[in-house]
This record gives structure tokens, C-alpha cells and sequence, in this order.
């Protein structure tokens, strides 16, 4: 079975991919920061023999993994696909995690919550991941009763997901408006109507990949309708800006453009040895190449899968053996000349 990310949704090209995140707290336990080793594999039992049949529920195949028992690298290559964050990774303590076949669904049990809702998808689905996830919130708080407070919403470790405990994000690929002085200035302004805008590969000053990740800054005074529409029109607008400068430079500069892109191609079809910069940088030129019509693939091309696949983690379970930075970046190349469609 595919996962969400190998997927192609090309109805708004600069959008790449949509997240929905909830986080919840039982009212049975204290926060995961001050519950004991015993207590939290105590409630981690209760969680999952609870939610043995959340597939039923919603359709989806799920498989259950305690994270204390997985590898450094397998912990590090789930963090890579956004599975888990890195402070999830990073935990000693015990903690489970509920994932779907397509890795498009995740609940992570005792992380930095007692229970923490995921849905992931490509291309621009916050609403329809909003009701999944509602879906799946429900099905859980019926069976455990949240803590809940009438006044602050939904009580959470963290006094910033406390109200709605929502998240909603969006990873747009922004290469042409991102190289506008007027960018940076952009973004910022976004902060004012509640919106953060920030790199999802490096920083401000050099962003490998040219992706962008926009989300929401309150959970609190602000409904969850609220939210989705903030970060859907945030997130539109950018799109909109980046197709925008795009066709202009089609328009002007159209033999440049396609020189980039087919170059780009080249590089990553044939070269023998790619650092994990160029590679990024290379695969945002092929994006571009593609969303503009400049490119055509024999088979569909999700290049963030392939964005995914050159991690140092992702990189490193295919190998037998453990890889140095050299034998990385040679892994890298192959990976992508194997991987990439041929052209028509």
C-alpha cells in the first residue's frame, strides 16, 4: 500500500502537504513529565487495549510500536517522515505509538501529551483531515474523559496547545516568491493575523528545498473553525503569490527556466555523489520543473517522497551497514537515480 506521500496532488502545485495534530490529556494521570516509569507503561496498557479497535472505527490498518524497544535510527528516520517530533524521538521514558498502514495516521501515547492525534495527507486537505481526526477524538474520548477545563478548553503540558489542543499546518514549496526581498517582510506580517511561516529545511537564511511550513500560533480564544480558515487562507495566499512570480518568469524567462530544470534532471538522474544540499536544492529546481509543465514524467513523480527518502536516516536503514558522510552522499545519488522517472 502507498504511503500519503508517495502520492501526486497537483490541484495547487505549490502546496505540498496538509497536517492535522490534536493533543490530549487523560483525567486519570498527571502530565507525562511527572508521571513514573511504572505509572505511564500502566496507562499506555490501558490507552491501547482501549483503542484495540480504532480501525474498525475508521477503516485504516493500524500497528501498534513501543517506541523504548525501536533504534536510535529507526526513531530518527519516523522523525524524518514527521511521524514523531524530535522531542518524541528524543524521550526515555515509555512511550507507544498507533500508526497507520500509510503512515497518513498517528497517535503517539505518553509523549509530551497522554495522547497526540495526527493525520497527514498531500496537497490541500485540512477540512477533510479535520474530520477525520475529530472522528478518531471522539472515538477516543469515549472511552477515556479528557482533562478539561470550562474556562482554558483542553488542559495540555504545554500552556501554548491549551484551548482547541489543535494544530493545523501546511508545507508549501515556495522557491520564486522566497528569493523576493520582500519576503522575509512577508512572512512577519503573516505573525500579526496569528500565522507562522517558517522553514521546514534550514533556516530564513538558506532553506534547502525552498519548503515552507505555515501553521497556526494560538490554540487558545479561537475555535477550531477558526483555525482552519486562518491557516487555509495564509497558506492560499502564499500559493497563490508563488504562482504568480512563477508565470512571470515563465513569461520572461522561459528558456532559463527550463534550462534549470532540465539540468536539474541531469544531475539528479546521472550523478554518482550528492550532498544532502545540492540534492534539496536540485529536487525543488525538478518541482518547479514539473509543476510548470516544463517536465513530464513517464510515472507520476512525488518529489517530496523523494525529498523523504534522502535523510540521513531514511538513507541509512537501506543500508547493511552503518555509512560515513562520503558513502552517504554516494547512497544519496543512487537512491535518486533509481528512484526518479525517466522522462517522456
Amino acid at each position: 500500500m502507498m504511503k500519503w506521500y508517495e502520492r501526486v496532488d497537483r490541484e495547487k502545485p505549490a502546496v505540498i502537504s496538509s497536517r492535522i495534530r490534536l493533543v490530549r490529556n487523560w483525567n486519570q494521570y498527571v502530565f507525562p513529565s511527572r508521571l513514573t516509569p511504572d505509572a505511564g507503561e500502566e496507562m499506555i496498557r490501558q490507552l491501547k487495549y482501549g483503542l484495540r479497535e480504532l480501525g474498525t472505527a475508521d477503516g485504516r490498518d493500524y500497528e501498534y510500536e513501543d517506541l523504548q524497544k525501536l533504534s536510535e535510527l529507526d526513531k530518527k528516520a519516523l522523525r524524518e517522515r514527521r511521524v514523531i517530533n524530535s522531542t518524541i524521538a528524543a524521550k526515555k521514558a515509555p512511550a507507544g505509538l498507533i500508526l497507520s498502514e500509510e503512515e497518513d495516521a498517528g497517535i503517539v501515547l505518553n509523549g509530551t501529551d497522554h495522547i497526540r492525534i495526527q493525520l497527514l495527507s498531500a496537497g490541500m486537505h485540512l477540512e477533510e483531515l479535520w474530520k477525520q481526526a475529530d472522528r478518531i477524538d471522539d472515538f477516543i474520548n469515549e472511552k477515556f474523559e479528557y482533562a478539561f477545563d470550562e474556562k482554558y478548553g483542553y488542559l495540555t503540558s504545554f500552556p501554548t496547545n491549551m484551548g482547541t489542543g489543535l494544530r493545523a499546518s501546511v508545507i508549501l514549496h515556495l522557491p520564486s516568491l522566497s528569493m523576493g526581498k520582500k519576503f522575509h517582510g512577508l512572512t512577519s506580517e503573516m505573525s500579526r493575523f496569528g500565522a507562522s511561516v517558517r522553514s521546514v529545511y534550514g533556516d530564513e537564511n538558506e532553506n534547502y528545498g525552498a519548503l515552507y511550513e505555515v501553521n497556526n500560533q494560538k490554540t487558545l480564544g479561537i475555535s477550531e473553525k477558526e483555525i482552519l480558515d486562518l491557516v487555509t487562507r495564509v497558506a492560499l495566499q502564499l500559493s497563490a503569490q508563488e504562482t504568480q512570480v512563477r508565470k512571470m518568469a515563465m513569461e520572461k524567462h522561459g528558456l532559463e527556466c527550463a534550462d534549470e530544470a532540465y539540468k536539474s534532471y541531469g544531475v539528479l538522474k546521472y550523478a554518482r555523489r550528492l550532498s544532502y544540499k545540492d540534492a534539496m536544492t536540485f529536487l525543488s529546481q525538478l518541482m518547479s520543473g514539473l509543476d510548470d509543465g516544463i517536465l513530464e514524467t513517464k510515472e507520476p513523480c512525488a518529489v517530496y517522497r523523494l525529498m523523504l527518502g534522502i535523510q540521513s536516516a531514511s538513507l541509512q536503514k537501506l543500508s547493511d551497514r552503518p555509512l560515513g558522510k562520503n558513502e552517504l552522499d554516494m547512497a544519496r545519488a543512487a537512491y535518486l537515480r533509481r528512484e526518479l522517472p525517466e522522462l517522456r
